[in-house]
């Protein structure tokens, strides 16, 4: 190709070349220094995209920890394999398992929560989702009265939407905020901002802020279920976008959602240094929730612990990725202090667990009692007036939403039965429960939405709008 006619970028393109920022660069280098034939070609060979990373023909063998227990069950377990099946042809998975308590999250393909996925030298940032370091803490708080503690913890939390105002924002620790502005991914104003101003906070869903009594001990804790919220999520937006820029070029034909960042490159060391500072501002978000309660009563904390159950860990090259999947392995906590926690629901106890690693369950135990059909489909199935369900499946409880609006879709009847989940926790060796704590009361963000702001507001509007 003669260089008396200037290079375009559709003539790299006829050449073989992908697309994307080198090109404006190398086509001035080229036109300027009037590079043709074989000098053309060895200065191009530095962007010569590798052959794309072919899906595995086949998926890789995952461990299957759950069974259907009845009709309604069946469904929920078909699709959850299946998609897994569409996961596992991701071309760094090595190893994967699902959990008695999983459920779809998405389209085919998508990782169900319950799941767990191992990949090598690759961090997936769909396989942990926007909820990043989604994780529970227990607090032991000696024999206190259990109302005194939720009453506490009700004017300290805060749940819903958005943070707290100035003039009730936690002290923002020195240390936390230099690690926020040392990382690419956290250093900008707006996410130092919202990490500020959502410190104490615990969203809405199925987050919550339990109290209830050991029944080894008779001993009052409290325990708080919550994500890295409004950091977190941008975290992974960020996240995606890049493993996305990857995926094109290095594997095209991998589903959207389960793009990879390459550990070994300086995006993904970075991605990775981002995530154990989330780890650590999402454990300071439990703390804070926690210490203010001791703080108000004036009462000691005889016992502390906590576990992420939404997260990517790292073992040598070796990342495996559990969404919604709580660690037994101690190689995955660095700061193991205690056992692990599995909620169920409201009414039933947070169990207490430790277990060893098998080749079944690569290190994980379920994080929690999962759905068999999705708020919609449960909120459907319900008859009688909120209230009349609410008071039914809360007899004895001290149960509390937030909003002060009542969230069916939170009760225990949207959830998989319990014992059949604790039933295929021993028959999958998916650890074993050394304590429970017995439910004294919850509070949850509830239906936050119903007299949400916006829609107070909009509602106005069209009264207006019809006088």
């Amino acid at each position: 190709m003669s260089t008396n006619t200037k290079i375009t970028g559709n003539d790299l393109i006829a050449l073989g070349y992908r697309q994307g920022k080198w090109m404006k660069e190398a086509i001035a280098h080229i036109n300027e220094n009037k590079l043709e034939g074989k000098d053309m070609e060895t200065y191009l060979k530095q962007f010569k995209s590798p052959d794309p990373i072919e899906l595995h023909k086949k998926p890789v063998d995952f461990s299957i920890n759950i069974k259907a227990e009845n009709e309604e069950e069946k469904d929920n377990v078909n699709k959850v394999i299946n998609s897994m099946q569409t996961l596992m042809k991701t071309p760094t998975l090595v190893a994967g398992a699902i959990m008695p308590d999983a459920c779809p999250a998405g389209p085919d393909g998508t990782i169900p929560v319950g799941g767990v996925a191992v990949a090598k030298n690759a961090i997936h940032p769909g396989m942990h989702s926007a909820d990043i370091c989604c994780s529970v803490m227990l607090t032991d708080f000696d024999k206190t009265d259990p109302k005194d503690i939720l009453d506490a913890a009700h004017a300290n939390t805060h749940f819903g939407p958005g943070g707290r105002d100035r003039d009730s924002q936690f002290r923002f620790p020195k240390a936390l905020l230099e690690a926020f502005e040392s990382n690419y991914f956290l250093n900008d104003g707006q996410m130092i901002q919202i990490a500020r101003s959502h410190l104490g906070t615990q969203g809405d869903g199925n987050h919550f802020l339990f109290v209830g009594k050991s029944k080894k001990t008779g001993n009052t804790m409290l325990v708080t279920h919550h994500g890295s919220r409004g950091p977190g999520a941008r975290l992974y937006t960020k996240g995606m976008k890049i493993a996305e820029r990857f995926r094109r070029d290095l594997s095209p034909d991998t589903k959207k959602q389960n793009a990879w960042i390459p550990f070994d490159t300086e995006e993904g060391q970075s991605y990775w240094d981002a995530l154990q500072i989330i780890r650590d501002w999402t454990k300071v978000n439990h703390e804070v929730i926690h210490n203010s309660v001791a703080e108000t009563l004036d009462i000691n904390i005889e016992n502390r612990y906590w576990n992420e159950h939404n997260f990517v860990f790292k073992d040598g090259d070796l990342f495996y990725h559990a969404k919604g999947a709580t660690p037994l392995d101690a190689k995955f906590m660095p700061d193991i202090t205690g056992p692990r926690l599995i909620p169920l629901n409201m009414s039933e106890p947070v169990l207490i667990v430790e277990g060893a690693t098998t080749k079944t369950n690569l290190g994980f135990a379920p994080h929690g009692a999962g759905r068999n059909v999705s708020r919609t489909q449960h909120r459907k199935s319900k008859t009688g007036t909120t209230m009349q369900i609410f008071k039914e499946e809360t007899r004895g409880l001290d149960i509390r939403f937030f909003s002060k609006e009542i969230d069916i879709t939170e009760l225990p009847s949207a959830y998989k039965n319990a014992k059949a989940v604790r039933a295929q926790m021993d028959e999958y060796g998916l650890g074993n429960v050394i304590d429970e704590v017995m439910p004294y009361g919850c509070i949850m963000a509830g239906d936050w939405q119903k007299n949400a702001p916006w829609k107070i507001r909009r509602e106005k509007r069209n009264r207006n709008k019809k006088r």
